[in-house]
């Protein structure tokens, strides 16, 4: 059992890890077995994402000393917690994980200070990654660029075509 002091050094660590982090993902794990959850661990791990299981009174302490509001709601029997930096990572592990295993349940996440439903992490997993959203940008900013690139390239091909032309026309005489 942790004494006050200790409550408070874990409490503050926990509000520390919500301030920090862009994506944070609260999960019902009951059910899952011990290799089920290593499995996750690891997969989550691999990605970046930090979970771990922690008390529901300490993150429920933690979010309203930051102002987090409307926690309170989805901290009933036992949480899991995921913290990482792009929000959009641990919503598609951990809702890819609860298709496959109905036993992990998606209770609720904090998006940019604000909680958001089950729902809206099931939709937050639905877009694509960072990476595939920084290649779209690129690909947009990229287009223009290209397309002119081709644009200006026509008339010089076209003097090629016209210079080989008068060339053939020269041997033929």
């Amino acid at each position: 059992m942790l004494n006050i002091e200790q409550k408070g050094k874990v409490v503050a660590e926990i509000k520390e890890k919500l301030q920090q982090s862009a994506g944070i993902i609260l999960a019902d794990y009951r059910g899952l077995t011990v290799a089920e959850v290593t499995k996750l661990r690891v997969e989550l791990r691999q990605a970046g994402v930090e979970y771990q299981v922690l008390k529901n009174t300490m993150v429920q302490r933690a979010a309203n000393e930051i102002g987090i509001q409307g926690l309170d709601v989805y901290l009933e029997g036992p949480t899991a917690v995921a913290f990482c930096i792009d929000p959009v990572t641990p919503a598609k592990i951990l809702s890819d994980f609860a298709k496959k295993n109905k036993s992990l349940k998606v209770k609720a996440g904090i998006l940019e200070g604000r909680v958001i439903s089950p729902e809206e992490v099931k939709a937050l997993a639905a877009l694509p990654s960072r990476l595939v959203l920084l290649a779209m940008v690129l690909r947009g900013i990229q287009a223009p660029v290209s397309g002119m690139a081709n644009v200006l390239q026509g008339p010089i091909r076209k003097f090629g075509y016209v210079l080989e032309e008068l060339r053939k026309l020269k041997v033929a005489q």
